[in-house]
């Protein structure tokens, strides 16, 4: 399937990266990604030397340096821990109809955040939801596989219906390491419980979880009034009613009440939750989502 060449030209590329650039100055970047945490990692870097002291492990001391300044120092290391970055983005029909801005804005945060991950020298899984759970490129690692997820995503289409909270049951983070997951979804379900049934079940996941609703200004004040011929996107049910602009208010309250709902749901299940709107700055927002304490970002 032929790609968009629209979505990840050369100017949304170049400020992507000017966007980590800038990103590694804010947070004062001293090394490129690989977080060096006090627990037990899966590779072992050098450090640093002290002198030796009664008791140490002679197993490291380094006997090139002694055998240069004839005084006993010992090697110290530090353990570097590799994340597994997964980015979930929704491939349902209501991403892309009738706004296709959503799907503009959830493809481009998927990319922004596996370019940010495989640059930092972390693992990165790409999956789509829809109807299932389907895994886009197997697991890969090293910034010269963005180009395999630009054009994996550029040709990823929003044309199914939605099965939120079954294809997030279908969906196992690995546990071979630590993982971050990122879930971009408008989270329109069947109904607006499913939402929530769908974040407690995100938390069944061993990751560090960030929910990104994706989300059209549009579909809170979509400007209709009088008789009006509703299609649903998904499952093409129609239904006439009459909109008055009382009832309209009473629409945006609800609304407003559903978006509500999830961010306490969220709150509960000790899960990160951001409204992103199509009409914010991506740059800004970006910055935004990785500073409310994301492994990713430190």
């Amino acid at each position: 399937m032929a790609g968009d060449p629209a979505l990840f030209d050369s100017d949304f590329l170049g400020r992507l990266r000017a966007l980590f650039f800038r990103l590694r100055r804010r947070r004062k970047f001293k090394k490129r990604g690989q977080q060096h945490t006090p627990s037990a990692g899966f590779t072992r870097e050098f450090k640093d030397h002290r002198h030796y002291s009664p008791g140490d492990d002679y197993r490291v001391i380094d006997w090139r340096l002694y055998a240069r300044l004839e005084r006993l120092f010992i090697r110290l290391f530090e353990e570097v821990q590799e994340f597994h970055v997964h980015v979930l983005v929704d491939r349902s029909r209501s991403m892309a109809e009738p706004h296709p801005e959503k799907r503009i804005l959830g493809l481009r945060l998927a990319v922004a955040l596996s370019y940010l991950a495989l640059v930092s020298q972390h693992r990165v899984s790409v999956f789509s939801f829809g109807q299932g759970m389907r895994r886009e490129l197997p697991p890969l690692k090293g910034p010269g596989h963005i180009h395999q997820v630009i054009e994996r995503l550029s040709a990823l289409r929003c044309d199914e219906p939605t099965a939120l909270l079954g294809a997030l049951r279908e969906f196992r983070p690995g546990r071979d390491r630590r993982g971050i997951v990122f879930l971009v979804s408008d989270l329109f379900g069947s109904s607006p419980e499913e939402a929530q049934e769908a974040i407690r079940q995100a938390t069944s996941w061993r990751a560090e979880t960030h929910v990104i609703h994706v989300l059209d200004p549009r579909e809170r004040a979509p400007g209709l009034q009088g008789e009006i011929r509703l299609v649903e996107v998904e499952t093409q049910e129609v239904r006439r009613i009459w909109l008055t602009p009382d009832e309209m208010t009473r629409y945006a309250a609800a609304f407003d009440g559903f978006c509500e709902e999830i961010r306490q749901a969220c709150m509960r299940q000790q899960t990160d939750y951001v409204c992103w709107t199509t009409d914010q700055p991506f740059a800004e927002m970006f910055l935004h989502l990785l500073s409310r304490g994301s492994a990713l970002a430190k």
